[in-house]
C-alpha cells in the first residue's frame, strides 16, 4: 500500500476514526485503525465492540493496499506532521509516514485478527444535522453519568411519523427535545416508528462530528443504531430498556408561569452562586414584575433583583439546585424562557416558546428561610 495526501486531511480523518477507539482493551487490534487505499480513495476504520466509525477521502494512491495501525499512535503522529503533502507506504513489517523532512515508522497489526466493520442497520430517513446536533446537545446535559444505571446514561430516541423525539432523564431532571426529520425507505412492519436509547456520550460524539456536513441519513434496528452523511458512517450499540416517560410528569395541570429574558438570569444565577455551599440552592422569588435571586445563608449572602412577569399567581417562591438550573438555562438558545411553576418543593417545567418543542423539567427543593 501507499497513498500521497494532504497532512490536514490525513489528520481530520484519523481523528475522525479514533473517537471509537477504546482506552483500553484486552484486544490489541481493537486499539487499531484500518487504513485502506484503493481507486482515489482512503478509509479510515476504527471499532470496538459498542461502537464503529469510517470515513473516506480523496487521496493519491500510488499502490492499492490495507494496513492496520495503533490509531491513537498514528493520530499523535499526524498532530505534529509538517503542513503540505504526506507520503504514506508499507515497508516490510511497518507503516512509514513522511512528511517533509520528518519520518515516521508505526509497526503493522495483525489484519487475520481485526474484525469485520459492522454492517449499517436498516436506512430509516434523514434529518438536517445541525437541528439534530443542536437538539442533541441540548438533552444530554440531563443524562446521568452513572454507570450504575446504565439506561439513564442515554438519550431516547422516539420515531413517530415526521416526528423525532429525544429525551434524558438522571432522575433530577428531564429533559426533552423534538424537531423534524423526513423518514423514507421502504417502510418496516411497525409502521416507522420506533423507541430506543442510544449512550448519552456517543450520540453526543456522534452529534458534533456530523454538524454542518449536510443531511445525515439514519438507520436503525432492534440491536443498534447508525448515521451515514457525506464520506462517513458510524454505529453504536443501542442500550438495553427504557427511559421513564414524561408524559405525565411535563402535565403540570393548574399553575403559575414565570417569563423572564434568559442571558441575564444565567448571569444572575452565577453571580449569586458563588457565596453557595456545594449544591445548596439558589433562591428565586418572583411577585409581580420582578425575581429576586438570593444565595447562601447567615452572612454570607448574594441577591440580585431582575425583571420577569409571573402569571397565575400573586407571588411564588422556588429553590433550585444552581448546577441544574445552569444546565438547564444553558441548554436554551432563546432570548427568553418561560418557568412554569407548582410550587415550592414541586416540578417546575422551563420552555422556550408555548409549543413545547424544548422542555426542561426540574425539581424545586426547600426555598431558603
Amino acid at each position: 500500500m501507499e497513498f500521497r495526501i494532504d497532512s490536514s486531511v490525513l489528520t481530520d480523518a484519523v481523528a475522525w476514526a479514533a473517537r471509537v477507539l477504546p482506552a483500553r482493551s484486552p484486544v490489541p487490534v481493537l486499539g487499531g485503525l484500518l487504513l485502506d487505499a484503493a481507486d482515489g480513495r482512503l478509509r479510515v476504520s476504527g471499532l470496538d465492540y459498542e461502537a464503529s466509525a469510517r470515513i473516506e477521502v480523496e487521496a493519491d494512491t500510488v499502490r492499492d493496499g490495507r494496513a492496520l495501525v495503533l490509531g491513537r499512535r498514528l493520530l499523535d503522529i499526524c498532530k505534529v506532521l509538517p503542513k503540505g503533502p504526506v507520503e504514506c507506504a508499507v515497508e516490510g513489517a511497518r507503516l512509514s509516514v513522511t512528511g517533509g523532512d520528518a519520518r515516521f515508522g508505526l509497526s503493522l497489526l495483525p489484519l487475520d485478527d481485526y474484525p469485520a466493520q459492522p454492517e449499517l442497520p436498516a436506512f430509516r430517513g434523514v434529518v438536517d444535522t445541525d437541528a439534530f446536533a443542536a437538539a442533541v446537545g441540548q438533552v444530554a446535559v440531563a443524562a446521568g453519568r452513572d454507570d450504575s444505571l446504565p439506561v439513564l446514561t442515554g438519550i431516547r430516541l422516539a420515531l413517530d411519523g415526521t416526528t423525532m423525539t429525544l429525551a434524558a432523564t438522571d432522575r433530577y431532571r428531564y429533559a426533552v427535545r423534538t424537531l423534524e426529520w423526513k423518514p423514507e425507505g421502504e417502510e418496516p412492519e411497525d409502521g416507522g416508528g420506533a423507541d430506543v436509547v442510544v449512550p448519552a456520550r456517543r450520540l453526543t460524539e456522534i452529534a458534533r462530528s456530523l454538524t454542518s456536513a449536510g443531511p445525515v441519513r439514519l438507520a436503525l434496528d432492534g440491536g443498534s443504531i447508525g448515521f451515514e452523511s457525506e464520506g462517513t458512517r458510524t454505529t453504536t450499540r443501542l442500550l438495553d430498556g427504557r427511559l421513564p416517560r414524561h408524559d405525565k410528569l411535563f402535565s403540570l395541570g393548574e399553575h403559575a408561569v414565570a417569563a423572564t429574558e434568559r442571558a441575564p438570569l444565567v448571569e444572575a444565577v452565577k453571580r449569586v452562586a458563588v457565596v453557595a455551599e456545594g449544591d445548596s440552592p439558589v433562591q428565586l422569588a418572583f411577585a409581580g414584575d420582578t425575581v429576586q435571586l438570593q444565595a447562601g445563608y447567615e452572612d454570607d449572602v448574594a441577591s440580585q433583583r431582575l425583571p420577569a412577569l409571573l402569571e397565575g399567581a400573586e407571588s411564588m417562591t422556588v429553590a433550585f439546585n444552581p448546577g441544574y438550573l445552569l444546565d438547564a438555562l444553558g441548554s436554551f438558545d432563546t432570548d427568553s424562557v418561560r418557568i412554569h411553576l407548582l410550587g415550592p418543593g414541586q416540578r417546575a417545567l422551563i420552555t422556550d416558546r408555548e409549543d413545547g418543542v424544548h422542555q426542561h423539567l426540574l425539581m424545586s427543593v426547600k426555598p431558603l428561610v
